[in-house]
């Protein structure tokens, strides 16, 4: 079955109309053997988001990159590949390296391999996080002091849990304790401590033991924590964690907001707040100085952003005329004539330069030295004998007016419908948008690996631990939760079955020794089986 599904997968792959993006993770199981899981993201001819991976077996180091590299032209996409995301692993700097370099020979890469390394988004926002996190306040401890209090003993539960009648709250929900390791259950802690405020507060009227609890200013304190870690709770969870749901264009709001929110703390009048926030974005500037232009493109290419939205957003943080903003719209155009030089349809494009549009200032030096492997000289004279300069696709599509930011829209749905009014741009827009985000893909191939190779069960061949998780997530995957269901449909009419007979058979008269007796003087004799034989051959 898994040799059968990875030829359909590979298949799959050769016939995508757009580029493949991949992500990437590592994985030790319990009984010390390295597997490598490699997550293929791409958008099939029906503009739907698909999502495969493959688990291939152990391999470490600058093999890594040989390994990837045989998966690709094993598959025959080693001139599809667009990006590659991964974790801030040091040896992935290496691999990607080694990776862009093998690829670049035949020069299938994008602008040159410039797009293909991508790093963690989720990663990269838990490392800003934990830095700031370090050197928590005096409030933020005396909160996790008080929920670790009131969950001593089931005496004081039932005290907090009369201060909680009494003060009107909901009794259902219940305060949380945070995880050293996991800085969003400090944000949970604070979240459910806030909600019991009042709570705690007449606790600590009825309860002479219970000395934790903040004071007013700290309860101020703990909730300005509160709200400020709100931002990157909501960006993780809702975003970054996803597997099929986000595309590229969801990234560059939720980090410029991220940006927008440590620039407004370190101007806090709060000591604390303010020497969170330069530590966090010290970090920060370490790994998102430069946003990752794909992503700022990818927003673009959104009808209810394009180009002016990133130009508030850079006029926000930079000033006007930024030299970022213009290396935006710089990257943008060489990037879409990437697209017109190698299109199919070059012949029938009535398009000329945009060096003669709107972005004449910025032309992208494509045209000019060249961008990769491409040669100026395969730009088609058609481009260039134009007298009268016409707008380019992209130009065209910029001038349209922008649909309403409140619209929820489908992009893929959106480029889809406009795939032949814009062929080069819808082209460029569904591999732009395919670019996943985090590694998340990836990574939960090895929460279902942990189950399946675990200290009863750890001397699987590693061919038949990659079959079993392979196949769970393309057979019993998102596309065939139906079929789960029916299993397990199945299986409760199988137990009912076995129950119900089993009170039949109770419930019976016949003894089994009678049922035994019975059996015991059944016969056959020759004339009958003979007669039996006859009849079956005739």
């Amino acid at each position: 079955m898994h040799k059968n599904e990875c030829s359909k997968l590979a298949q799959e792959m050769r016939s995508c109309p757009g580029k493949i993006c991949f992500t990437s993770d590592l994985w030790t199981s319990i009984a010390t053997d390295g597997y490598i899981c490699l997550t293929a993201h791409f958008i099939d001819s029906n503009w739907v988001l698909q999502k495969k991976f493959y688990m291939p077996p152990p391999h470490s180091g600058i093999a890594l990159c040989d390994k990837i590299n045989s998966l690709f032209n094993s598959w025959g996409v080693q001139r599809k590949v667009f990006t590659i995301t991964l974790d801030n692993a040091a040896a992935n700097d290496v691999f990607v390296g080694l990776l862009r370099d093998t690829l670049g020979l035949n020069c299938s890469l994008v602008s040159g391999g410039e797009f293909l390394h991508v790093r963690c988004c989720a990663h990269i926002l838990n490392l800003i996080v934990q830095e700031g996190l370090k050197r928590i306040d005096i409030s933020v401890d005396k909160i996790r002091e008080c929920v670790k209090y009131v969950k001593g003993s089931q005496v004081r539960k039932q005290k907090f849990v009369e201060s909680v009648t009494q003060t009107s709250l909901d009794s259902k929900k219940s305060v949380r304790q945070d995880v050293p390791t996991r800085w969003n259950s400090t944000y949970l802690m604070l979240s459910s401590a806030i909600y019991y405020r009042r709570a705690f507060n007449h606790l600590r009227l009825i309860d002479t033991n219970f000395v934790h609890c903040p004071s007013i200013d700290e309860w101020g304190q703990v909730e300005k924590i509160c709200k400020f870690l709100e931002v990157f709770y909501e960006t993780t969870s809702f975003l970054f964690s996803g597997v099929k749901y986000p595309t590229a264009n969801l990234y560059f709001p939720r980090v410029f907001t991220v940006q927008l929110t440590l620039i407004q703390a370190m101007k806090s009048s709060d000591d604390f707040m303010r020497s969170m926030a330069d530590r966090m974005f010290h970090k920060f500037d370490k790994y998102w100085k430069d946003y990752n232009i794909l992503f700022a493109i990818a927003v673009i290419i959104d009808p209810r952003f394009k180009m002016q939205f990133v130009e508030f957003c850079y006029n926000k943080l930079y000033g006007h005329g930024s030299n970022e903003l213009s290396l935006v719209r710089s990257k943008l155009v060489s990037l879409f004539e990437e697209y017109m030089v190698n299109s199919p349809n070059l012949s029938t494009n009535n398009t000329s330069s945009s060096s003669h549009g709107s972005f004449g200032d910025n032309a992208s030096p494509a045209l000019t030295s060249g961008s990769g492997c491409m040669d100026v000289f395969k730009v088609p004279l058609i481009m260039l004998s134009f007298g009268i300069a016409q707008k380019t696709q992209l130009e065209l599509y910029l001038d349209e007016t922008k649909i309403d930011r409140s619209v929820k829209l489908d992009v893929l749905a959106f480029w889809k419908a406009h795939q032949f009014r814009y062929p080069e741009l819808a082209q460029m827009a569904r591999d732009v948008l395919t670019v996943p985000i985090s590694t998340v893909a990836s990574e939960s191939a090895f929460s279902v690996g942990g189950r399946i190779l675990d200290q009863y069960r750890s001397a699987m061949k590693p061919e038949v631990v990659e079959a079993l998780v392979c196949c769970r997530d393309w057979l019993i995957g998102e596309k065939g939760k139906w079929f789960l269901v029916c299993l397990l449909y199945l299986h409760f009419i199988f137990v009912c079955f076995n129950f119900l007979l089993y009170i039949y058979i109770e419930n019976t008269e016949v003894g089994l020794e009678d049922l035994t007796e019975n059996i015991m003087n059944l016969f056959i004799t020759e004339d009958v089986g003979s007669s039996t034989t006859t009849t079956d051959n005739q």
